[in-house]
């Protein structure tokens, strides 16, 4: 079984940049403490959030390290054995990968996800979240492209890659 350790190396980048950035709001702002970076827009805030997205599930930390655990072995799993020659699939798995190891960082050793990215987006306050975030979404993004894609390759090859044009 032959392992490309450059997704790996993805994951790993996501984890630094996200646990990096995290110690940086730690170390020199206070909670609740913000920088204007754009008016109105982007916002960088020293905040806590003992719960998952949007703050449930707050204080069941036994269910995020599970779920996490899960989820961690799982990507490893899928990225090992059924991603092989599939790129797209593997980057959306090291970005889940990352992100999730990121958050789950920050809930064994903090008991909370230090966030800090604070954005308004026509005049919403979008709920603050961090790199690790930010690198889940863009792994489940690129997971959904990357299945969009292999769906399409399937129904291609088993409609013997013909494609025909109506004028």
């Amino acid at each position: 079984m032959e392992v490309s350790f450059v997704y790996y190396i993805i994951a790993l980048f996501v984890l630094l940049l996200d646990q990096w950035t995290k110690w940086l709001i730690v170390q020199k702002m206070n909670i609740g403490e913000q920088i204007e970076i754009i008016p109105n827009f982007f916002y960088i805030t020293s905040h806590r959030n003992r719960g998952a997205a949007w703050g449930m599930l707050e204080g069941q930390m036994w269910l995020f390290y599970i779920i996490t655990v899960i989820v961690m072995i799982g990507i490893i799993y899928y990225m090992n054995h059924y991603a092989k020659d599939k790129p797209l699939m593997k980057i959306s798995l090291a970005f889940l990968l990352g992100g999730a190891l990121g958050n789950f960082i920050d809930r064994v050793f903090r008991q909370e996800v230090v966030d800090f990215i604070n954005t308004y987006i026509f005049s919403y306050d979008f709920p603050i979240f961090n790199i690790a975030d930010s690198a889940l979404t863009i792994g489940v993004v690129l997971l959904m492209v990357a299945m969009f894609k292999e769906d399409r390759e399937e129904k291609e090859k088993a409609n013997g890659n013909s494609r025909t044009h109506h004028s």
